[in-house]
Protein backbone atom coordinates (compact mmCIF):
# COMPACT_ATOMS: atom_id res chain seq x y z
CA UNK A 1 0.00 0.00 0.00
CA UNK A 2 1.42 3.47 -1.05
CA UNK A 3 2.36 5.35 2.20
CA UNK A 4 0.05 8.98 2.38
CA UNK A 5 2.79 12.00 2.15
CA UNK A 6 1.70 13.99 5.52
CA UNK A 7 3.11 17.25 6.27
CA UNK A 8 3.09 19.05 9.54
CA UNK A 9 2.06 22.65 9.58
CA UNK A 10 3.40 24.52 12.52
CA UNK A 11 7.19 23.49 13.84
CA UNK A 12 6.15 24.60 17.57
CA UNK A 13 6.23 22.67 20.83
CA UNK A 14 3.15 20.08 19.25
CA UNK A 15 4.71 20.57 15.57
CA UNK A 16 7.56 18.32 16.44
CA UNK A 17 6.46 16.08 18.42
CA UNK A 18 4.13 14.92 15.58
CA UNK A 19 6.98 15.48 13.24
CA UNK A 20 9.11 13.25 15.24
CA UNK A 21 6.13 10.44 15.48
CA UNK A 22 4.77 9.91 12.15
CA UNK A 23 8.47 8.19 11.38
CA UNK A 24 6.60 5.64 13.37
CA UNK A 25 3.02 5.34 12.07
CA UNK A 26 2.53 2.82 9.04
CA UNK A 27 1.20 3.70 6.14
CA UNK A 28 2.62 7.36 6.80
CA UNK A 29 5.35 9.40 5.77
CA UNK A 30 6.62 12.94 6.59
CA UNK A 31 7.36 15.04 3.58
CA UNK A 32 7.23 18.30 4.18
CA UNK A 33 7.37 20.97 7.27
CA UNK A 34 5.90 24.01 7.11
CA UNK A 35 6.28 27.06 9.79
CA UNK A 36 6.19 31.34 8.58
CA UNK A 37 9.33 31.96 11.37
CA UNK A 38 12.85 31.00 9.46
CA UNK A 39 14.66 29.61 13.25
CA UNK A 40 11.69 27.51 13.51
CA UNK A 41 12.08 26.04 9.95
CA UNK A 42 15.83 25.49 10.12
CA UNK A 43 15.28 23.82 13.70
CA UNK A 44 13.06 21.24 12.02
CA UNK A 45 15.18 20.51 9.08
CA UNK A 46 17.51 19.84 10.87
CA UNK A 47 15.89 17.62 13.22
CA UNK A 48 13.75 15.66 11.14
CA UNK A 49 15.98 16.19 7.49
CA UNK A 50 12.63 16.75 4.57
CA UNK A 51 11.86 19.90 3.02
CA UNK A 52 10.53 23.16 4.98
CA UNK A 53 8.48 25.64 3.78
CA UNK A 54 7.41 29.24 5.10
CA UNK A 55 4.22 28.84 3.63
CA UNK A 56 2.60 25.63 4.04
CA UNK A 57 0.45 26.42 0.04
CA UNK A 58 3.94 25.79 -1.45
CA UNK A 59 3.78 21.93 -0.73
CA UNK A 60 0.25 20.88 -1.24
CA UNK A 61 0.94 19.60 -4.31
CA UNK A 62 3.63 17.14 -2.78
CA UNK A 63 1.01 15.83 0.28
CA UNK A 64 -2.23 13.90 0.71
CA UNK A 65 -2.45 14.57 4.08
CA UNK A 66 -1.69 17.05 6.66
CA UNK A 67 -1.67 17.75 10.84
CA UNK A 68 -2.01 21.61 11.61
CA UNK A 69 -0.51 22.44 14.57
CA UNK A 70 -0.05 26.47 14.51
CA UNK A 71 -1.74 28.82 16.47
CA UNK A 72 -5.35 28.46 17.15
CA UNK A 73 -6.76 31.51 15.01
CA UNK A 74 -5.18 30.32 12.40
CA UNK A 75 -6.32 27.01 12.37
CA UNK A 76 -9.80 27.78 10.55
CA UNK A 77 -8.17 29.36 7.40
CA UNK A 78 -5.52 26.87 6.91
CA UNK A 79 -8.07 24.01 7.41
CA UNK A 80 -10.24 25.07 4.60
CA UNK A 81 -7.96 25.69 1.83
CA UNK A 82 -6.21 22.23 2.34
CA UNK A 83 -9.39 20.89 2.34
CA UNK A 84 -10.50 22.50 -0.69
CA UNK A 85 -7.56 21.12 -2.09
CA UNK A 86 -8.62 17.73 -1.44
CA UNK A 87 -6.18 16.86 1.64
CA UNK A 88 -7.35 15.06 5.12
CA UNK A 89 -6.47 16.90 7.82
CA UNK A 90 -5.71 16.15 11.92
CA UNK A 91 -6.06 19.76 13.25
CA UNK A 92 -4.78 20.09 16.63
CA UNK A 93 -7.57 21.46 19.29
CA UNK A 94 -9.56 23.66 19.20
CA UNK A 95 -10.45 22.92 15.81
CA UNK A 96 -11.38 26.87 15.67
CA UNK A 97 -11.67 29.73 17.79
CA UNK A 98 -15.51 29.80 16.94
CA UNK A 99 -18.48 27.42 16.47
CA UNK A 100 -19.23 29.14 13.23
CA UNK A 101 -15.37 28.29 11.48
CA UNK A 102 -15.92 24.78 13.45
CA UNK A 103 -18.97 24.46 12.06
CA UNK A 104 -18.10 25.25 8.51
CA UNK A 105 -14.92 23.04 8.92
CA UNK A 106 -17.12 19.83 9.44
CA UNK A 107 -19.43 20.74 6.87
CA UNK A 108 -16.57 21.07 4.18
CA UNK A 109 -15.17 17.61 5.32
CA UNK A 110 -18.24 15.48 5.08
CA UNK A 111 -19.28 17.23 1.75
CA UNK A 112 -15.82 16.59 0.30
CA UNK A 113 -15.81 12.94 1.87
CA UNK A 114 -12.38 13.66 3.67
CA UNK A 115 -11.38 12.39 7.01
CA UNK A 116 -11.10 15.80 9.38
CA UNK A 117 -9.70 14.45 13.09
CA UNK A 118 -9.85 16.79 16.00
CA UNK A 119 -6.75 16.41 17.98
CA UNK A 120 -8.56 15.75 21.50
CA UNK A 121 -5.87 13.20 22.25
CA UNK A 122 -7.35 12.29 26.10
CA UNK A 123 -9.92 10.72 24.52
CA UNK A 124 -6.83 7.72 23.61
CA UNK A 125 -5.14 8.39 27.06
CA UNK A 126 -5.13 4.40 28.69
CA UNK A 127 -6.55 5.20 31.52
CA UNK A 128 -10.00 7.32 29.56
CA UNK A 129 -10.13 4.09 27.27
CA UNK A 130 -10.01 1.62 30.17
CA UNK A 131 -13.53 3.10 31.95
CA UNK A 132 -15.28 0.49 30.39
CA UNK A 133 -18.82 0.12 31.39
CA UNK A 134 -19.01 2.85 34.16
CA UNK A 135 -18.36 5.33 30.98
CA UNK A 136 -21.94 4.21 30.15
CA UNK A 137 -25.14 6.66 30.68
CA UNK A 138 -22.49 8.36 33.10
CA UNK A 139 -24.67 10.96 35.62
CA UNK A 140 -22.24 13.29 37.15
CA UNK A 141 -18.68 14.39 35.98
CA UNK A 142 -16.32 16.22 38.15
CA UNK A 143 -12.87 17.33 36.10
CA UNK A 144 -9.85 19.32 37.13
CA UNK A 145 -7.32 20.58 34.83
CA UNK A 146 -4.48 22.34 35.55
CA UNK A 147 -1.24 23.70 34.35
CA UNK A 148 1.72 26.42 34.95
CA UNK A 149 1.88 29.11 32.72
CA UNK A 150 2.72 27.43 29.46
CA UNK A 151 3.95 30.50 27.80
CA UNK A 152 2.21 29.51 24.63
CA UNK A 153 -1.15 29.18 23.04
CA UNK A 154 -1.66 32.81 24.35
CA UNK A 155 -4.22 33.53 21.49
CA UNK A 156 -7.08 31.71 23.69
CA UNK A 157 -7.73 31.30 27.15
CA UNK A 158 -7.69 28.92 29.52
CA UNK A 159 -11.22 27.23 28.05
CA UNK A 160 -10.31 26.73 24.94
CA UNK A 161 -6.57 25.68 26.00
CA UNK A 162 -6.97 23.22 28.67
CA UNK A 163 -10.38 22.56 29.81
CA UNK A 164 -11.56 22.12 25.83
CA UNK A 165 -10.41 18.73 26.41
CA UNK A 166 -12.44 17.68 29.31
CA UNK A 167 -15.29 19.37 27.26
CA UNK A 168 -14.95 16.83 24.69
CA UNK A 169 -14.52 13.93 27.08
CA UNK A 170 -17.95 14.94 28.94
CA UNK A 171 -19.67 15.12 24.83
CA UNK A 172 -18.19 11.53 24.50
CA UNK A 173 -20.52 10.36 27.16
CA UNK A 174 -23.82 11.56 25.76
CA UNK A 175 -25.42 12.69 22.33
CA UNK A 176 -27.71 14.66 24.61
CA UNK A 177 -27.96 18.85 23.73
CA UNK A 178 -26.71 20.91 26.35
CA UNK A 179 -29.80 22.26 28.42
CA UNK A 180 -27.71 24.84 30.75
CA UNK A 181 -24.31 26.38 30.93
CA UNK A 182 -22.88 28.56 34.19
CA UNK A 183 -19.03 29.78 33.74
CA UNK A 184 -16.81 32.52 35.56
CA UNK A 185 -13.45 32.84 34.47
CA UNK A 186 -10.71 35.25 35.49
CA UNK A 187 -7.61 37.07 33.44
CA UNK A 188 -4.69 37.13 35.78
CA UNK A 189 -1.29 37.26 33.40
CA UNK A 190 -2.83 37.19 30.08
CA UNK A 191 -5.33 38.81 27.96
CA UNK A 192 -7.71 36.14 28.13
CA UNK A 193 -9.44 33.98 31.01
CA UNK A 194 -6.88 32.05 32.99
CA UNK A 195 -8.60 30.46 35.43
CA UNK A 196 -12.40 28.72 35.13
CA UNK A 197 -14.89 27.55 36.24
CA UNK A 198 -18.25 25.39 34.05
CA UNK A 199 -21.43 23.84 35.21
CA UNK A 200 -23.09 21.93 32.53
CA UNK A 201 -26.21 20.40 32.12
CA UNK A 202 -27.33 18.12 29.81
CA UNK A 203 -30.89 17.03 28.54
CA UNK A 204 -29.97 13.43 29.62
CA UNK A 205 -29.97 14.39 33.00
CA UNK A 206 -26.20 14.20 33.06
CA UNK A 207 -24.42 17.05 34.87
CA UNK A 208 -20.07 18.08 34.58
CA UNK A 209 -18.60 20.93 36.33
CA UNK A 210 -15.37 21.57 34.97
CA UNK A 211 -12.29 23.53 36.66
CA UNK A 212 -9.04 24.45 34.59
CA UNK A 213 -6.43 27.13 35.03
CA UNK A 214 -2.89 27.60 33.50
CA UNK A 215 -1.42 29.83 36.59
CA UNK A 216 -1.48 27.05 38.62
CA UNK A 217 1.78 25.60 40.72
CA UNK A 218 0.30 22.12 40.94
CA UNK A 219 -0.31 20.62 37.68
CA UNK A 220 -3.46 17.92 37.64
CA UNK A 221 -5.53 16.02 35.32
CA UNK A 222 -8.03 14.61 37.02
CA UNK A 223 -11.77 13.54 36.58
CA UNK A 224 -14.14 11.67 38.33
CA UNK A 225 -16.62 9.77 36.53
CA UNK A 226 -20.39 8.65 38.75
CA UNK A 227 -22.59 6.55 36.16
CA UNK A 228 -24.70 3.35 36.66
CA UNK A 229 -22.11 1.13 36.57
CA UNK A 230 -20.09 2.80 39.53
CA UNK A 231 -17.37 5.35 40.36
CA UNK A 232 -14.31 6.24 38.68
CA UNK A 233 -11.56 8.46 39.83
CA UNK A 234 -9.13 9.03 36.33
CA UNK A 235 -5.28 10.54 36.83
CA UNK A 236 -4.27 11.39 33.56
CA UNK A 237 -1.18 12.32 34.12
CA UNK A 238 -0.28 8.90 35.96
CA UNK A 239 -2.37 7.54 34.02
CA UNK A 240 -4.34 5.84 36.36
CA UNK A 241 -8.02 4.22 37.18
CA UNK A 242 -9.39 3.57 40.23
CA UNK A 243 -12.96 2.45 40.25
CA UNK A 244 -15.59 1.43 43.13
CA UNK A 245 -18.04 -0.96 41.53
CA UNK A 246 -21.45 -1.22 43.50
CA UNK A 247 -22.85 -4.35 45.12
CA UNK A 248 -26.69 -5.37 43.41
CA UNK A 249 -27.92 -4.30 46.24
CA UNK A 250 -27.01 -0.84 46.07
CA UNK A 251 -27.94 -0.53 42.54
CA UNK A 252 -31.49 -1.65 42.88
CA UNK A 253 -31.86 0.55 45.79
CA UNK A 254 -32.52 -2.90 48.38
CA UNK A 255 -29.93 -2.25 50.95
CA UNK A 256 -31.09 -0.97 54.53
CA UNK A 257 -27.99 0.34 56.32
CA UNK A 258 -30.38 0.23 59.75
CA UNK A 259 -30.87 -3.67 58.70
CA UNK A 260 -27.29 -4.01 58.08
CA UNK A 261 -25.47 -3.07 60.42
CA UNK A 262 -26.15 -1.51 64.36
CA UNK A 263 -22.85 0.41 64.27
CA UNK A 264 -22.93 2.97 61.01
CA UNK A 265 -19.80 4.19 62.36
CA UNK A 266 -17.94 1.39 62.10
CA UNK A 267 -19.28 -0.11 59.32
CA UNK A 268 -16.57 1.26 56.52
CA UNK A 269 -14.81 -1.78 55.85
CA UNK A 270 -17.76 -3.68 55.94
CA UNK A 271 -19.14 -1.39 53.08
CA UNK A 272 -16.40 -1.15 51.04
CA UNK A 273 -15.49 -5.21 51.34
CA UNK A 274 -19.29 -6.51 50.59
CA UNK A 275 -20.76 -3.50 48.79
CA UNK A 276 -18.55 -1.21 47.76
CA UNK A 277 -15.75 -3.12 45.85
CA UNK A 278 -12.39 -0.75 44.27
CA UNK A 279 -10.79 -2.01 41.43
CA UNK A 280 -7.65 -0.78 40.60
CA UNK A 281 -6.67 -1.33 36.72
CA UNK A 282 -3.91 -2.46 35.43
CA UNK A 283 -3.14 -0.22 32.36
CA UNK A 284 -0.74 -0.41 28.86
CA UNK A 285 1.90 1.99 28.75
CA UNK A 286 0.95 3.89 25.48
CA UNK A 287 1.93 7.18 23.83
CA UNK A 288 -1.54 8.32 23.42
CA UNK A 289 -0.47 11.04 20.36
CA UNK A 290 1.00 8.30 18.36
CA UNK A 291 -2.19 6.81 19.15
CA UNK A 292 -4.07 9.36 17.96
CA UNK A 293 -1.73 9.47 14.32
CA UNK A 294 -2.24 5.85 13.94
CA UNK A 295 -6.50 6.54 14.68
CA UNK A 296 -5.84 9.67 11.80
CA UNK A 297 -4.27 7.07 8.80
CA UNK A 298 -6.20 3.80 9.25
CA UNK A 299 -9.33 6.76 9.07
CA UNK A 300 -8.10 7.70 5.62
CA UNK A 301 -7.58 4.34 4.60
CA UNK A 302 -10.33 2.46 5.60
CA UNK A 303 -13.19 5.32 5.10
CA UNK A 304 -14.14 5.29 8.85
CA UNK A 305 -14.75 7.88 10.73
CA UNK A 306 -11.91 8.83 12.98
CA UNK A 307 -12.44 8.74 16.97
CA UNK A 308 -12.63 12.34 17.25
CA UNK A 309 -14.33 14.02 14.25
CA UNK A 310 -14.61 17.04 13.01
CA UNK A 311 -18.47 17.13 14.53
CA UNK A 312 -17.07 15.95 17.92
CA UNK A 313 -14.49 19.05 17.66
CA UNK A 314 -17.16 21.53 16.46
CA UNK A 315 -19.55 19.95 19.28
CA UNK A 316 -16.38 21.08 21.93
CA UNK A 317 -15.89 24.58 20.42
CA UNK A 318 -19.84 24.91 20.32
CA UNK A 319 -20.06 23.89 24.10
CA UNK A 320 -16.59 26.26 24.98
CA UNK A 321 -18.09 29.22 23.26
CA UNK A 322 -21.20 29.14 25.38
CA UNK A 323 -19.08 28.74 28.51
CA UNK A 324 -17.03 31.84 27.17
CA UNK A 325 -20.26 33.65 26.73
CA UNK A 326 -21.51 33.29 29.97
CA UNK A 327 -17.79 34.48 31.83
CA UNK A 328 -18.40 37.31 29.69
CA UNK A 329 -21.43 38.10 31.44
CA UNK A 330 -20.34 37.28 34.35
CA UNK A 331 -20.82 40.01 37.18
CA UNK A 332 -18.18 40.18 40.69
CA UNK A 333 -20.24 42.67 42.37
CA UNK A 334 -23.76 43.47 43.44
CA UNK A 335 -24.79 46.45 41.37
CA UNK A 336 -21.88 45.67 38.91
CA UNK A 337 -20.30 48.20 36.70
CA UNK A 338 -19.75 47.74 33.18
CA UNK A 339 -15.56 47.60 34.59
CA UNK A 340 -16.54 44.29 37.20
CA UNK A 341 -18.35 42.24 34.75
CA UNK A 342 -16.42 39.71 33.16
CA UNK A 343 -12.57 38.27 33.11
CA UNK A 344 -10.86 41.55 33.16
CA UNK A 345 -12.96 42.85 35.77
CA UNK A 346 -11.32 45.64 38.04
CA UNK A 347 -11.02 44.94 41.38
CA UNK A 348 -12.41 47.36 44.44
CA UNK A 349 -9.77 48.39 46.35
CA UNK A 350 -11.98 48.05 49.82
CA UNK A 351 -14.54 45.75 50.52
CA UNK A 352 -16.72 46.70 53.28
CA UNK A 353 -19.09 43.89 55.07
CA UNK A 354 -22.55 45.82 55.76
CA UNK A 355 -22.13 44.31 59.41
CA UNK A 356 -19.23 46.43 60.05
CA UNK A 357 -20.43 49.31 58.25
CA UNK A 358 -23.56 49.14 60.82
CA UNK A 359 -20.95 49.08 63.68
CA UNK A 360 -18.92 52.02 62.27
CA UNK A 361 -22.01 54.25 62.47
Amino acid sequence: MTRLRVAVIGAGHLGRIHSKLLGSVEGAQLVAISDPIEAARNNAAKLFDVPTFADYRDCIDQIDAAVIAAPTDAHAEIATNLLKAGKHLLVEKPLATTAADADKLAMLAASRRLTLQVGHVERFNPAFTALGDIGVDVKYVEAVRASRFPGRCLDVGVVMDLMIHDIDLVCSMTDAAIADVSASGIAVVSDHEDLAEARLEFACGLVANLKASRVSPTPARQMQVYGCGGFAEIDFSGPALHAVRPSESLVDRDFDLDEATDNPLGYADTLFTDHLQLETQQLESRNAILDELHDFVISIQSGISPTVSGLAGARAVTIAEKILDAIARRAWYAAAAPSEIGPLASVRRRIEAPSRLRKAA
